[in-house]
């Protein structure tokens, strides 16, 4: 299987760099305050340190009081510089990761339909599902974690060398037992989580397929093989987790020999600097508390290669696709079309070299008109329609509108083309806001009209609050044929000179056929329209009907002509009455 692809750790990393440098005062302001929170941590151990001594010199309660009071108020200065150190990071990578997920769907929305078929659904759903909620929960979670243990590392380590640079040295002693622990978990860690990655993707892909395909699966009998391709996607997913958690596991215990190896070291260290009389007990507690106090951070910053981990392979696959050059705009990087006819030169396509789906297709819709393809399935009516929208390159021959190659041609104010299938998606939020993303500056009387005119005024009438009713999954719910009607609506919003219909009355179904039928033929009036029938009544209110058999077109005509010619179509005409 063909994958989207993936960005290297330093173009993923250039990549964050910019996104946070936009918002660089909340950037700084949070690197201070995770300063601030590394200095009041010095506090604690340093006054303990104090209190020691001055129990062992007979110290007034005066001084053990002004000690607490150092602690307290240390506390307090902590606790505030921490609140604020995560809020300050959060309005930096919030916004950082928002802008990340917007240009990661736009590439998405923008990749040719070819690499999306090669990659399969469940690569992309993955990165915009697992891995946006993979870098979004290290966001919030392991970044300020990790910002504030290295912090306090660094601090620490700095107090415990300013008390006494021998008890210093004895704490840094610990540093290459850390190290060859690390270095033993690294190269095995990096590898799983790429492939743990790669195998949510191919997990996802398993599940998509069965569900949208569950109903040929159970007609075929093919369900329980299925289930056993999703099983088996599962488990090779689940299988890479535990082998991950069980080399977490095993750093983990390399993790605590290092520390207790460091611990003794500042204690034994200390006791023969105590008793030479060469340092302080108070000095030797504190440094003994600085170098316990690295426990948690030191274990946190290594225990966090494990997620940095993963949500680095995560961020490298957003980036793999948020890098991908930006898709040309309408209206800034296109040609205007001369008029709205459509030509199709010589246009041949394969999907695999053995089965060509076109084969020198040659035709000229002229301004205005109406062109019906019909054919068999699998006569590569979808894959024309596909190629004069545009969202499909032929593997040779070319497509214009107006002179202009169809991938080229762009109009300011509207799109050239828009095409309407058969797989129809109601987004979430109001009627008026799904008729608005064709055109976000259409008027409230501009709306009202497209529904009037594909006949769906009445029934949006009726919903609870009109076209500012919720609509889709989860809320007021719409059959197929309304969700029809509102996809031929916002092609009256967008109004483009060029219309591709994909089965696009499929789902009405025998009783909803008319009316959407008749809400075709009003988005589409005055239009060049390109209609894949499946429906042969389709064919019959065409200028001309286009028949297509293995991928070659065979007839060409009007429908009562084609009809008298007795020949192919006329054939499936008589099949499709006689039904």
């Amino acid at each position: 299987m063909t994958r989207l692809p993936v960005s290297s750790a330093a173009e993923a990393a250039g990549l964050a760099r910019t996104l946070l440098m936009r918002r660089r005062g909340a950037f700084v302001a949070s690197a201070v305050m995770f300063a601030l929170v590394g200095l009041a941590g010095l506090v604690a151990p340093w006054q303990l340190g104090r209190v020691a001594d001055l129990v062992s010199t007979g110290g007034s309660t005066r001084d053990v009081l002004s000690a607490a009071a150092w602690i307290g108020g240390a506390a307090v200065v902590g606790a505030v510089a921490t609140a604020l150190s995560v809020s300050t990071l959060a309005r930096a990578g919030e916004p950082a990761l928002a802008e990340l997920r917007e240009q990661v769907l736009d590439r998405a929305l923008h990749l040719e339909t070819e690499e999306l078929e090669a990659a399969g659904q469940g690569d992309l759903m993955s990165r915009v599902g697992d891995d946006v909620r993979v870098v979004a929960g290290s966001l919030t979670e392991a970044v300020p974690l990790l910002v504030n243990s290295v912090v306090t590392i660094v601090f620490t380590v700095g107090g415990l060398a300013a008390l006494d640079w021998r008890l210093g040295l004895a704490g840094l002693a610990a540093a290459p037992f850390y190290a060859v622990a690390l270095r033993w978990y690294l190269p095995r860690s990096g590898p799983y989580y790429r492939r743990e990655r790669e195998a949510n993707g191919d997990r996802a892909e398993a599940l998509l397929t069965g569900v949208h395909g569950s109903r040929t699966l159970r007609a075929f009998g093919l369900a329980e093989e299925q289930q056993r391709t999703v099983d088996r996607a599962s488990w090779r997913s689940a299988s890479l987790s535990i082998d991950v958690f069980d080399l977490l596991m095993r750093f983990g215990g390399r993790n605590n020999r290092a520390e207790a190896v460091g611990l003794l070291l500042v204690l034994s260290t200390g006791f023969a600097l105590v008793r030479a009389d060469a340092a302080t007990v108070g000095a030797v507690t504190a440094a003994a508390l600085y170098f316990h106090r690295l426990f948690n951070p030191v274990g946190a910053v290594l225990f966090l290669f494990d997620e940095v981990q993963s949500a680095g392979a995560s961020l490298t696959r957003l980036a793999g696709i948020a890098l991908l050059p930006a898709p040309a705009r309408g209206g800034g990087g296109g040609t205007a079309p001369a008029h709205r006819g459509v030509a199709v030169t010589a246009v041949s396509h394969e999907y695999d070299a053995e089965h060509p789906a076109l084969r020198g297709v040659d035709l000229e819709v002229a301004e205005g008109e109406r062109l019906a393809v019909v054919g068999a399935s699998g006569a590569g009516k979808s894959t024309l329609g596909l190629v004069v929208a545009g969202r499909l390159v032929p593997t040779s021959g070319s497509v214009t509108i107006g002179g202009v190659k169809v991938r080229a041609a762009a109009l300011a104010d509207r799109p050239v083309v828009a095409t309407v299938t058969q797989e129809i998606h109601v987004f979430a939020g109001s009627v008026a806001d799904n008729l608005l993303l064709a055109r976000p500056s259409a008027t409230r009387a501009e709306l009202e009209a497209a529904l009037r005119s594909v006949g769906a005024a009445d029934w949006v009438a009726a919903l609870p609050e009109g076209p500012d009713t919720e609509v889709g999954a989860g809320t007021v719910p719409l059959t197929p044929a309304q969700a029809q009607q509102l996809a031929l609506a916002r092609v009256l919003v967008a109004d483009p000179w060029v219309v591709v219909l994909d089965e696009a009355t499929a789902e009405a179904g025998s009783a909803g056929a008319r009316v959407l039928e008749e809400a075709a033929l009003a988005a589409t009036e005055g239009r060049t329209t390109i209609t894949i029938a499946h429906r042969l009544v389709q064919a019959r209110s065409a200028d001309r009907v286009l028949v297509l058999e293995a991928g070659e077109p065979v007839e060409l005509g009007g429908h009562d002509e084609l009809v008298r010619a007795g020949g192919r179509y006329a054939r499936l005409w008589a099949a499709w009455s006689q039904d």
